[in-house]
Order: C-alpha cells, then sequence, then structure tokens
C-alpha cells in the first residue's frame, strides 16, 4: 500500500499543487486493470490499485477549476520486471503464445500501446479528458474472460 497507494497520493498532492499554481496542466497516475476487475492480482495488489483509480477521480474533483486534470492508466498483461517470471515461465514451455489469451485480443500488450495512452494524455488532444482510468488492457475490463468455444 505505501508504493502502490501512498506515494501516489503524495505525488498527486503536491504536483498537484504546483501544477495548479502554474496553470494546469496533466498528471498521469498508473493504475492497473486489477484495480477495476477482481481476479487480475492479490487482494493487496487490487486494493492498491483500487485506490489510485479513486485517486484519478478524487482528484480531479478536488482540482476543479484549476485547470490540472488528473487521469489514470490501467494496464493489462505487459511484459514489466513484475511480469518477466510469468513470461519467462511461458518462454521455457515454448508457449508465449498462449499468455494474455483471456482478453478479447487474444494477446499480452506491449509497453509501446502503455505509452500511446500516456502521450494522449498528456497531449492537448485529452484537454476534456478528466478523472478517468482508461484500460489497456485488449478489452479484458470490459469482458468476462471465456476460453474461446467453450461456451460456443
Amino acid at each position: 500500500m505505501r508504493i502502490n497507494a501512498e506515494s501516489v497520493f503524495l505525488a498527486l498532492k503536491h504536483a498537484g499543487a504546483r501544477m495548479a499554481e502554474g496553470g494546469g496542466g496533466s498528471i498521469i497516475l498508473t493504475a492497473s486493470v486489477a484495480g477495476v476487475r477482481s481476479g487480475a492480482g492479490s487482494v493487496e495488489y487490487s486494493a492498491s490499485k483500487a485506490a489510485v483509480v479513486s485517486m484519478a477521480q478524487t482528484g480531479s474533483a478536488q482540482l476543479a477549476g484549476t485547470n490540472v486534470r488528473v487521469n489514470a492508466i490501467c494496464p493489462g498483461l505487459i511484459e514489466t520486471n513484475m511480469t518477466k517470471p510469468l513470461f519467462d515461465g511461458a518462454r521455457q514451455r515454448k508457449n508465449l503464445d498462449k499468455v494474455g489469451q483471456l482478453n478479447p485480443m487474444m494477446r499480452y500488450g506491449h509497453s509501446k500501446e502503455i505509452a500511446s495512452v500516456a502521450l494522449f494524455l498528456a497531449s492537448g488532444m485529452s484537454s476534456y479528458v478528466n478523472g478517468q482510468s482508461i484500460c489497456v488492457d485488449g478489452g479484458l475490463s470490459a469482458s468476462h474472460p471465456v476460453i474461446p468455444g467453450k461456451f460456443f
């Protein structure tokens, strides 16, 4: 909780105040699909990321009228240092193609896909986007995972 939630709270509090004094800007928080859907992480991890989702909403309201926007990105399964063991295990078993198959895109995501959303949120193209949590998860959070063909 200290790393995933408290650090975000403190960054939001202090950066938000400075950005408000400076005329505005965009604060982009990193949450997770685990913060919006159950089953994507442990209870502790999911709760901490749900707190970040809530901070995007609450932060945007608290900073109303300051021209500071607060949004969160909720990545799905992306190869990172945290998920490295999962990906390494799949490579060893020669079934990397199975990783991420539970979302409608039927694949895992790439860090550049998260970066693209961050660039959008940081730009003026998102000037009316505020208090949102954008899931970049191949559709996992919008669906109930199924094994393809199992129910059809």
